[in-house]
């Protein structure tokens, strides 16, 4: 096996978030499914910015979040995506980086497509309606891919909502290939209930293939996934087929099933949900750093709910507190 210098390394979309408070009025004005994610291209992403309130911009990006949040709680991470040489991709660089997450992957000439832009509008319940325009991410290619960088991951982490495009699923196809050769494991997401109604088949496929060692979803895409009627069927008939099976259910906590043995935890509380953007992901961060560490699974359950509990009480997908000491003190 390889030595594993780096205890997860995620592959997704590299996308500048930003993010502005709305009402219910102006979705419906502008058409929008509260809660919903969206692709758009750039005609529409120009259109709806210049019809937001005022917004933050935060690099974010399913796996570049979950990376974040790896490395905010004292692992290794790593990121690869693609940006383009602009001044949104030296952004998103120089975010990353300066948590301390690996992220070497090339930027693409601007000219081919500019970096990707999420136009995030949280409603007063705190539900995000996320508008997506994936510019030079859907460019990533195996050849952006860097061998070594893969061989010394223990997990690999992929993003459902890269799968679309044919030239980035082929790219983690072939990370996949390294990962697994190498002796890592291999985890996945399946990022939305949109990415399902797209791609059961493959992911389905991807699933039966062995090819994976831990799969997360959460409660509304789980049931998706299996075609079940309810939470439980779905659960018993996906963990039958993964190794590690993870599902966060909101406020009702979250479970494990690894080797038929099934354990949860209920969620940590919080004062005030402000922004649900991210919960998934951090809870993610938490699960597999706690994995990477060796910890069982009702410890790294519990370090997933503790850093999703954290990203929900402010706006934006990245943690502002020190995820590390709280986990330290919540775990004592």
């Amino acid at each position: 096996m390889t030595d594993k210098s780096l205890d997860v390394l995620c592959i997704g979309n590299a996308i500048v978030d930003v993010i502005a408070a709305a009402d219910d009025d102006f979705l419906a004005r502008e058409g929008l499914d509260k809660g919903s994610m969206r692709l758009i291209d750039a005609e529409e992403a120009t259109r709806l910015y210049s019809r937001m309130g005022p917004g933050r911009e935060i690099s974010g990006g399913s796996a570049g979040n979950t990376a974040a949040g790896v490395a905010m709680l004292g692992g290794r991470a790593g990121f690869i995506g693609q940006v383009a040489d602009d001044q949104l991709g030296e952004v998103y660089r120089h975010d990353v980086s300066s948590i301390g997450v690996e992220f070497t992957t090339p930027a693409r000439p601007q000219s081919e497509a500019p970096t990707a832009r999420s136009l995030v509008l949280v409603t007063p319940d705190a539900q995000r309606t996320m508008n997506t325009f994936l510019g030079a991410a859907q460019n990533l290619s195996s050849e952006a891919l860097d061998e070594a960088q893969l061989r010394s991951a223990k997990i690999l982490y992929l993003e459902g909502y890269l799968w679309d495009p044919e030239v980035p699923r082929a790219a983690m196809e072939r990370a996949i290939e390294i990962t697994r050769a190498a002796g890592g494991q291999v985890a996945f997401t399946l990022s939305d209930s949109f990415c399902i109604e797209r791609h059961r088949d493959s992911f389905n496929a991807l699933i039966d293939s062995g090819r994976l060692d831990i799969l997360f979803a959460n409660e509304a895409e789980i049931v998706s996934l299996t075609g079940q009627s309810d939470f439980d069927a779905a659960v018993e008939a996906a963990a039958a087929r993964v190794p590690v099976l993870v599902v966060t259910r909101g406020e009702k906590g979250a479970v494990a099933v690894e080797g038929g043995g099934q354990v949860e935890v209920p969620a940590e509380p919080v004062e005030r949900i402000v922004d649900t953007t991210g919960a998934g992901d951090l809870f993610a961060a938490g699960f597999l750093a706690g994995r990477a560490q060796g910890r069982p699974n009702v410890e790294s359950l519990r370090m997933g709910a503790i850093a999703a509990a954290e990203v929900i009480s402010h706006y934006g997908a990245r943690p502002e507190a020190d995820l590390k000491a709280l986990v330290a003190a919540a775990m004592k």
